[in-house]
């Protein structure tokens, strides 16, 4: 009996031998990395973002430059979220009380799908821990300084629970990938009166390893009317170069800007 278990025993430790492989042999499949581990974003952001879209467990961080005249942070975020909340993905958002919902709903996201908390209070950091339980991305706004151990927390929380973690606003060391707004500039007014439509958005991307290389792209937020309004010339609101019109081409809510 002792000899027939020390077989088994040792047949079965074979077996499990066999079934360890290293991480580098494995598909993104079977590491539970394939599609199903990344949400989708709009054509014009594929580029900024390793996998071409959001992966489950990441830390993708939405900040201002903090170069002069050159908004658009809030307008980006809303363009990151907008592909995943209309296939689907439930999004939170907390701590950004001035969000406004019709430009939510303008960029595609779905409002039955998006849950706010405009005041978390005290409990920031427990709100946001909460939430990535049980949400597939959550926009954290912070009310003050966060502390590293507290990023490392809540990064970590995002990976364990297969959600996407979007610090926005200011600094976030430890993102996968920080996108930042670096131009911008508004069209819609003619001879000093008419409408703001549209506005050009330079956005760039860096981050550690698969996104270490800096990347740029220029779009159009919104792309309703796209960049030529008659009878209207651009409004520069940062250093940005002339509009190519003829090069121009639109894409659903966005418009990519070539060259």
């Amino acid at each position: 009996m002792n000899a027939m278990a020390g077989l088994s025993q040792a047949r079965s430790m074979e077996l499990q031998h066999t079934a360890v492989r290293r991480a580098s042999d494995l598909t993104d499949e079977q590491a539970g990395l394939g599609t199903d581990r990344m949400l989708p974003v709009l054509p014009e952001l594929r580029e900024l973002l390793p996998g071409r879209g959001l992966r489950r467990g990441s830390t993708i961080a939405v900040a201002s430059t903090g170069a002069p005249g050159c908004g658009g942070t809030t307008s980006l975020l809303l363009a990151l979220l907008s592909a995943a909340s209309s296939a689907g993905s439930w999004c939170a958002v907390v701590g950004l009380p001035s969000l406004g919902m019709a430009a939510a709903a303008e960029l595609g996201i779905a409002l039955d799908r998006l849950a706010l908390v405009p005041h978390p209070g005290p409990q920031w950091t427990t709100v946001v821990g909460a939430l990535l339980d049980g949400f597939d991305v959550v926009v954290a706004a912070p009310t003050g300084p966060v502390a590293a151990s507290v990023r490392l927390q809540l990064a970590a929380r995002a990976r364990q629970r297969g959600s996407v973690l979007v610090p926005f606003g200011g600094e976030w060391d430890g993102a996968d990938v920080v996108l930042s707004p670096v131009e911008g500039m508004w069209i819609g007014l003619g001879q000093g009166h008419g409408r703001l439509r549209a506005r050009e958005l330079t956005v760039s991307a860096r981050g550690r390893g698969a996104a270490g290389r800096p990347r740029r792209v220029t779009m159009w937020l919104p792309a309703s009317s796209g960049p030529t309004v008659p009878g209207s010339e651009p409004v520069a609101v940062s250093p940005s170069r002339p509009l190519p019109h003829a090069e121009s081409q639109s894409r659903g809510h966005l418009r990519v800007v070539q060259g």
